[in-house]
């Protein structure tokens, strides 16, 4: 396997450029929650149920320090579905894909974490911090 090391200042950039995707379009982008399986990447249909839509704040962050760029803490929104969150999808205001990443309880291994990976209809669910890293 290849061994790449990044600058500071391009992996600042990378991360800016994929958080800055999200603010794409006429307003703020959003993150799907779903139940299921990851479909194989972004340009795939999304799969499982959709259990909770979180709009993002406009811009969604700041600028990256040291590759990572940290997503502005969105409001808390309301559990739309009922299930168990496995993953989650990235939109721009304009309905575009621009990641999918997993999704676990605190102290889990997913790109996301939530106090509990069970989502009901009409319960609260907050993400509190979201960042997004480019290794060095």
């Amino acid at each position: 396997m290849p061994v790449l090391r990044h600058s500071t200042a391009v992996r600042n950039a990378i991360a800016d450029t994929v958080v800055g995707m999200l603010d794409a379009g006429t307003g703020p982008g959003k993150i799907e929650i779903r139940s299921g399986g990851m479909p194989a990447g972004p340009n795939s249909a999304a799969t499982g149920t959709l259990l909770a839509t979180v709009a993002l704040p406009d811009p969604a962050s700041t600028s990256a320090s040291n590759g990572v760029d940290t997503i502005i803490d969105p409001v808390a929104v309301t559990g739309v579905a009922d299930g168990t969150a496995t993953w989650a999808r990235f939109l721009d205001s304009a309905n575009v894909a621009v990641m999918d990443c997993d999704v676990s309880a605190t102290g889990g291994t997913g790109a996301i974490t939530l106090v509990t990976t069970t989502i009901s209809a009409g319960v609260e669910v907050d993400l509190n911090a979201i960042t997004y890293s480019v290794p060095a």
